[in-house]
C-alpha cells in the first residue's frame, strides 16, 4: 500500500508517522509531503525519508492509495478533490469536510457503521469532540442523551506547534506573541477561536455540531464553552448531562468500562500529564447531580491526548478500519461515486482550523 503524508512535517503529521509505525500498518512505501521540499527529511521504519512540495502534479503523478492529510484547511480544500477523483482515499484532519453532507465523520469506538463502500473522504474530527463523543457513546446507547454541557480544559497543542512554542517562551520569561488571545502561561484563556455574532467561539460551534453528528443526534441540546490552559499535550473536559432514561452511577460505571477505547477510574482522579502520549479517554468522576432527579442528572471528568486519540491515532485507526473491510485488497472495485467528488467541491473553502 502506497501511503501519503501532506503536512508531515507538523506537530500532527509527524505523530501521524509515529503512529503508523507503533501499529506497524502494512505501508509498503510512505510519502512525505509538506508546503516545500525539506533537505533535512524525516525517518520512517529506521529509514530517511525525503520531503516533497505538495503540489497537485506531484501527489497526481505519484497516485498514493491512501493520502493522510496533516496541514490546513487551504491545502485540503486544494488538493482533496483531485485526489479523490484520481482513486485515492483520503484521511483528513483538517476541517474542510467534516459537515459536508454525504461525507461521515467516524470514530471507529464510536460509529464504525457510519463508513460505507462509497465514501472516499473520512474527515478526522475535532478533537475536543473525539475525546467527548467516546465518553458519551456508551451512556447514548444505553440511556439516551437529553442534553449535554461541556466545559473543557484545552491544552495548547491544539493550536499546533505555535502553541506548544508559545507556552515554552512565555515559561522563560518572553512577551506573549499573539497566538492565544491572552496570555497563556499561569493563566486560563475562554477563547479558542473567534467569535460569531451570538458570542460562540468556533470551536465551541464545532464541538456541538460534530458530536451531534457522530452520535447520530442532530436533535441533541448541547452547550459548550471551551478554555485554553497551560496543559502541553491532553484535553480535559469537565461534562454534564441528562439522560432520557433512568440510569445509576454504577450501571454507568459497568457501562463505560466495557465500552471500546474508554479506561473508567471508578475512585480518584486523572489528570492530563497522567494521559500523555496514551490512545484511549480516560473518564473519572462520574456521579448523579444532588437535586431531584439524581437518576437521570450526571456529570462526569474526562481526559484525552489532543495529538494522539483526538488526531494522530484516529486518523491511523480510520485506515486500520478500511484494511479490515477490504478497501485495499487487489480486488476491490473502484468505489468513486461522482455525488460524493460534487460533496467534496462544494465544501470547499468552507472549513475552519481545528
Amino acid at each position: 500500500m502506497k501511503v501519503a503524508l501532506i503536512g508531515a512535517t507538523g506537530v500532527v503529521g509527524g505523530m501521524i508517522l509515529r503512529v503508523l509505525e507503533e501499529r506497524n500498518l502494512p505501508v509498503d512505501t510512505l510519502l512525505a509531503y509538506a508546503s516545500r521540499e525539506r533537505a533535512e527529511g524525516l525517518s520512517f521504519r529506521g529509514a530517511g525519508l525525503p520531503v516533497h512540495a505538495a503540489t497537485r502534479e506531484r501527489l497526481l503523478a505519484d497516485r498514493p492509495d491512501v493520502a493522510f492529510f496533516a496541514s490546513s484547511d487551504d491545502a485540503s480544500a486544494e488538493l482533496a478533490g483531485a485526489l479523490v477523483d484520481a482513486g485515492t482515499i483520503v484521511i483528513d484532519n483538517s476541517a474542510t469536510f467534516r459537515m459536508a453532507e454525504d461525507v461521515p465523520l467516524v470514530v471507529p469506538e464510536v460509529n464504525p457503521h457510519a463508513m460505507h463502500a462509497d465514501h472516499r473522504i473520512f474527515p478526522v474530527a475535532n478533537c475536543t469532540a473525539i475525546v467527548l463523543t467516546v465518553a458519551l457513546a456508551p451512556i447514548e446507547h444505553a440511556w439516551g442523551l437529553r442534553s449535554v454541557r461541556v466545559a473543557t480544559y484545552q491544552a495548547v497543542s491544539g493550536a499546533g506547534r505555535a502553541g506548544l512554542d508559545a507556552l515554552v517562551r512565555e515559561e522563560r520569561g518572553e512577551a506573549p506573541d499573539g497566538t492565544f488571545a491572552a496570555p497563556i502561561y499561569r493563566n486560563v484563556v475562554p477563547q479558542v477561536g473567534g467569535y460569531d455574532g451570538d458570542g460562540d467561539t468556533g470551536e465551541e460551534k464545532k464541538v456541538v455540531a460534530e458530536t451531534r453528528k457522530m452520535l447520530g443526534r442532530p436533535d441533541l441540546h448541547m452547550a459548550a464553552t471551551t478554555v485554553r490552559v497551560p496543559v502541553m499535550r491532553a484535553h480535559s473536559e469537565a461534562v454534564f448531562f441528562e439522560t432520557e432514561l433512568p440510569a445509576s452511577v454504577d450501571a454507568m460505571h459497568e457501562a463505560l468500562r466495557s465500552a471500546p477505547g474508554i479506561v473508567l477510574h471508578e475512585h480518584g482522579i486523572v489528570t492530563p500529564r497522567d494521559v500523555e502520549d496514551t490512545d484511549l479517554v480516560h473518564v473519572a468522576r462520574v456521579r448523579a447531580e444532588v437535586g431531584d432527579r439524581t437518576d437521570t442528572h450526571f456529570q462526569m471528568w474526562v481526559v484525552g491526548d489532543q495529538l494522539r486519540k483526538g488526531a494522530a491515532t484516529n486518523a491511523v485507526q480510520i485506515l486500520e478500519l478500511l484494511i479490515a473491510r477490504g478497501r485495499f485488497d487487489a480486488t476491490q472495485p473502484d468505489a468513486t461515486q461522482p455525488d460524493v467528488t460534487l460533496t467534496l467541491r462544494q465544501a470547499q473553502g468552507k472549513g475552519e482550523r481545528s
